[in-house]
């Protein structure tokens, strides 16, 4: 007789993709998920005879070894939890049916599979084919397991996202399409884990710690930005000039970089700015099967010398100085991963910020967090990974100092509440935005607030430069301020219209003074970088006894119009300065309001049937602008469409029409560039539904 051998395999995909939650990968490959049981159907040459007992070996990485657990063999028994098992379903004369589970900590990745048979002393085995595993949220023993049906639709299933960008008084949503389950971005996200410097240097033990969410986080932020020579997906460029390669502000979802990156040999793509490095890692861990959501710090702190605060200098006459290397971001988006942390205890499980940002330097590359948010709130600094780095970006104190001619140093500012503010994600099931400001910290101005900064402050190494402590005249100043200052905008700041500011001045003291007031109005990057200075005055007032005084204060378009970077931004300072030595230094971040791209959508949009929508569009500037282009995107798809220039505040619309292939969610995303502004921005959220029955 001959010997028995398996001849195909049936992975019964459709039940097991379903059961899984994979269905949606574009790929004709079994994808399941951890700790769950799937079914399979294997063929053989004969009918199996007593005495033939049949085992399964699974494998997964380079050199597979039972030492890692990335290889191991399993008798077909029973099935059990918490190790690889198989049991026989049913069988026939020529074909076997077997259900297998997988351990819920096993590495995640591409698998093999092959059938051992065991006869006597002879032992033969046959691959049978490959299969991918994942994360699996639905299973209580994975320890990214998500208890919420309603979130694991929306933080691991939901291929369309919103971020949070603008200013703390000017929130604005932009449409993101991750498509992690698009055509072969799965093998692009796992090529990602092989191509990283963890996997180049130790690929057996990286292969074997891919069972832990923590370790794929932290790999997975280092490997989305490409700072650290390791063929990463994207590099980071935060000026106004991006050359003939991509301006970050481009980009609308992961897809197309994803893509472009396959495309250029693993090349880094050209260029990317923190919520594209949120919008790529997002994709990355979806698609892995991490829940993750993306999150927007509004004034968010970037220390560099990790002394829990923020350091910034000025001229006398209240010109920023490039001293030093710390700064505070209208906004940085970052991402929050779901699970369980064993090596800091069960209360710091939860959301995990990873942030695939390159801004410092984590053991050696460019990488963040994994760090726990509850640890974050709670001022634990210490504990792994970056907390320390994270805990300032929300909750630094900010310092602000005038240099003087002779080189000394005067603290004139000095400020616990403003940075980490609306702290912001988008809602479970709905395009809400949802402020999660009170996971991170506790009220500012409270006193458990105050005591968590102290106890931060307590853990920082003697090797870092702590916050100075100010000396008693600066002290008093800051706590009994004599002069009081606030910009406030007389109406909102509109691209294309001057802006109307009123600086409010109030001398607190019973006394009068003669202040001077330097003002300056400069272009700034969402990191508050300067780009160009626009307008420069000076001022001198008089005060009598607690006099209030409202000073207008106009930046007219033909003044900014040329400067402004894409981000569409301005920073304007008052340095008053007392003859008695005293100095306040006032300062506002303004986000100028682009015109609103309207998108028109019909009441119903039905798979496989043409619709059209209406897409209105506008210039706000009080002059004519061409070289007009709008850039339409659908499922990662780009149309670029050139229409006609625009007259001084025309509102124009074309009609575009597409024919959706799949039921469920779909964003457009339309894009409004010209030569006087670029990517001005509009999504809708459209529900494709299955065709009407006749």
């Amino acid at each position: 007789m001959a010997d028995l051998m398996p001849t195909q395999l049936c992975w019964q995909i459709p039940t097991n993709s379903v059961a899984h939650h994979t269905s949606r990968f574009a790929s004709s490959n079994l994808i399941v998920r951890r700790g769950q049981p799937f079914d399979c159907t294997v063929y053989f040459n004969r009918t199996p005879q007593p005495g033939e007992s049949l085992s399964f070996i699974a494998e997964t990485g380079q050199s597979p070894s039972e030492a890692n657990h990335t290889r191991t063999t399993f008798a077909v028994s029973a099935l059990a939890g918490g190790c690889w098992s198989a049991v026989q379903v049913s069988r026939e004369s020529n074909y076997v049916n077997f259900t297998i589970s997988s351990p819920p900590v096993a590495p995640i990745g591409h698998y093999k599979l092959s059938l051992q048979v065991t006869c006597g002393n002879k032992v033969t085995s046959r691959l049978l084919g490959p299969f991918v595993l994942l994360f699996n949220p639905w299973c209580t023993g994975d320890p990214v397991h998500l208890a919420n049906e309603a979130e694991r639709q929306e933080y691991v299933l939901n291929e369309n996202g919103i971020i949070f960008v603008g200013n703390a008084q000017y929130i604005e949503a932009r449409g993101w399409y991750y498509g992690q389950f698009q055509q072969n971005i799965l093998n692009l996200c796992l090529l990602l884990l092989d191509l990283s410097l963890y996997h180049r240097q130790d690929p057996a033990g990286d292969t074997s710690r891919r069972g832990d969410p923590r370790y794929v986080g932290r790999v997975v932020s280092s490997m989305v930005n490409g700072n650290n020579n390791d063929n990463g997906v994207l590099e980071g460029k935060w000026n106004a000039d991006f050359a003939h390669h991509e301006n970050p502000s481009r980009w609308s979802g992961s897809t197309a970089i994803l893509q472009k990156w396959a495309q250029d040999k693993y090349r880094p793509v050209q260029y990317g700015q923190c919520w594209v490095f949120a919008g790529v890692a997002g994709t990355v861990l979806r698609c892995l099967g991490i829940p993750t959501r993306l999150v927007t710090n509004f004034n968010s702190a970037h220390d560099t010398n990790g002394n829990l605060s923020i350091d910034k200098y000025y001229d006398p006459t209240g010109k920023s100085l490039k001293i030093g290397e710390d700064s505070t971001w209208d906004y940085h988006v970052w991402n929050e991963g779901w699970f369980v942390r064993r090596d800091l205890g069960t209360a710091y499980s939860g959301w995990q910020v990873i942030d695939a940002t390159p801004q410092e330097r984590s053991q050696g590359i460019y990488q963040c967090g994994p760090a726990s948010v509850w640890a974050v709130k709670q001022g634990d600094i210490e504990l792994s990974y970056d907390t320390t780095f994270v805990y300032t970006e929300v909750n630094a104190d900010m310092n602000r100092w005038v240099v003087k001619k002779d080189g000394s140093r005067v603290r004139v500012y000095c400020d616990t509440c403003s940075i980490g503010t609306h702290i912001s994600t988008k809602a479970v099931g709905s395009n809400q935005r949802v402020d999660i400001t009170n996971t991170y910290k506790y009220p500012e101005g409270s006193a458990e607030e105050r005591n968590v900064y102290k106890k931060a402050c307590s853990k920082l190494p003697r090797s870092s430069s702590r916050p100075r402590a100010p000396d008693d005249a600066s002290s008093e100043l800051i706590t009994h301020p004599e002069l009081f200052g606030k910009f406030r905008l007389a109406q909102p700041p509109l691209l294309g219209k001057d802006i109307e500011l009123i600086l409010t001045l109030a001398n607190l003291s019973s006394l009068p003074k003669s202040v001077t007031v330097n003002l300056s109005v400069s272009s700034v990057l969402y990191t508050r970088t300067a780009v160009q200075e626009i307008l420069k005055e000076t001022m001198h007032l008089d005060f009598g006894s607690q006099e209030e005084k409202h000073i207008p204060l106009r930046i007219p378009y033909g003044h900014y119009g040329a400067s402004l970077t894409d981000d569409k931004k301005l920073l304007v300072t008052a340095l008053c300065d007392v003859r008695e030595g005293v100095k306040l230094l006032v300062e506002k971040a303004i986000t100028l309001e682009s015109p609103n791209i309207t998108i028109a959508v019909p009441p119903k949009v039905e798979v496989n049937k043409p619709t059209t929508v209406e897409i209105f569009y506008s210039n706000p500037l009080p002059e004519p602008v061409t070289d007009c282009v709008l850039l339409l995107t659908l499922l990662g798809q780009a149309v670029k469409i050139n229409v006609a220039g625009l007259a001084p505040g025309e509102r124009s619309k074309i009609y575009f029409e597409f024919t959706p292939r799949t039921v469920g969610a779909m964003q457009l995303h339309v894009d409004f560039s010209c030569n006087k502004f670029h990517h001005v921005k509009g999504f809708v959220l459209m529900q494709i539904t299955p065709p009407a029955s006749h």
